[in-house]
């Protein structure tokens, strides 16, 4: 059977850069063949910020953003294109997953609410300007469908790293972190955990106006404050059983600086140091409390890139097997993005996208919508 290639393209709750992956395809083989990373302009990353965090002018910025967006999230297919040495004509489909500004899952404690998920970065703008026909709203149709509209990833995961009679957790930390529990029956379990990078990034952006804490350096130079630790870990989201989502509107740094007014002063880098410790129990403590002890541990996302935050849990999991995705011959930057790309392909192939069982959708779903290029 030839090949198809589809594109990916990923901008997630750290607003760090746009991720453009290629990928080819065939009915039984999924390959990463060329990828990029192109940086948000500043003055749009602030833009997102306040538009995420509501503004008086709310419609009228998120018109423009989601235009503008679209622009550049075009300009990034191309790019990948000119890069790998590919014509755009030779692309099947682009996978977009957008923007996330705000994103509401179903709630138990507020059943009467409408469930929503919003994505910015307008389709039909990519469409016209690459010239090829674009898939996206994913998550908008899972949740439609009842689901949490997150995390989509762990499909994709079945598809690129499952293996029969082997159980695998898949740990992916973006801004937020969620687990992909492929077990060895075949049956996957997947949810949101918590933060993953997003408090560490404010906490350093609101302390040393940095994007983000390379390597952990900042956490390391601190301690662990128990007290915070242990107020932070009373939040509700952590005892809720999956399928279950979060974002940015359950974490932030509003939430943070709350949880410092009701505690004795802190030295700013033992918060950042309790902070990453809240990342790695979280992840470490879901782990623990849905999969084997000796299930292998794969970590993927800009978080797998902090050292210290890496090293920690695999403290954490110190009987099993830690290591990135690259042990599984995807590098762990590209995961996300090669996911949309393949969430494209099943679009086109007119094949499910979601795990029901993980998002709480009724019933396998053909996830987004088509705009021709």
């Amino acid at each position: 059977m030839s090949k198809h290639y589809y594109i990916g393209l990923m901008s997630g709750t750290s607003l760090d850069a746009i991720d453009a992956t290629l990928i080819s395809s065939d009915e039984d083989h999924i390959e990463l063949v060329h990828s990029i990373s192109s940086a948000l302009p500043l003055a749009v990353k602030a833009q997102i910020l306040e538009l995420c965090d509501g503004t008086s002018k709310e419609i009228e910025l998120l018109g423009r953003l989601d235009r503008e967006l679209g622009s550049i999230f075009a300009q990034a297919a191309l790019d990948l294109c000119q890069s790998a040495g590919i014509s755009p004509s030779a692309i099947r489909a682009i996978g977009s997953h957008g923007q996330t500004v705000r994103h509401r899952p179903p709630d138990e404690q507020r059943a009467s609410d409408i469930a929503f998920t919003l994505q910015i970065g307008d389709p039909n703008t990519i469409a016209e300007i690459s010239g090829i026909t674009t898939v996206a709203d994913f998550r908008r149709r899972d949740i439609a469908a009842g689901g949490q509209g997150a995390p989509l990833v762990p499909a994709f995961h079945v598809a690129a790293f499952g293996q029969a009679g082997i159980e695998r957790l898949i740990v992916n930390i973006g801004g937020m972190a969620n687990i992909s529990l492929l077990k060895a029956d075949g049956k996957v379990i997947g949810f949101d955990t918590g933060p993953g990078n997003i408090l560490m990034d404010s906490w350093i952006m609101h302390c040393q106006g940095h994007a983000f804490d390379r390597d952990g350096a900042w956490a390391q130079s601190g301690k662990l404050n128990q007290d915070l630790l242990e107020t932070l870990l009373q939040d509700p989201y952590y005892a809720v059983h999956g399928p279950k989502s979060t974002g940015r509107e359950q974490f932030n740094l509003a939430q943070l600086l709350n949880a410092l007014e009701s505690l004795p002063r802190i030295p700013p880098a033992d918060v950042q140091a309790t902070l990453l410790e809240l990342t790695a129990r979280s992840i470490c403590d879901a782990i623990g409390r849905c999969s084997q002890k000796d299930s292998e541990v794969f970590i993927c996302g800009g978080g797998s890139a902090n050292h210290a935050l890496f090293s920690r849990i695999q403290a954490l999991l110190a009987d099993r097997k830690v290591a990135t995705t690259e042990a599984l011959d995807i590098h762990p930057d590209w995961v996300e993005a090669a996911a949309f790309a393949w969430l494209a392909k099943q679009n086109i192939m007119g094949l499910a996208g979601n795990v029901p069982a993980v998002t709480g959708a009724k019933g396998p779903r053909i996830l987004g919508a088509v705009y021709p290029g």
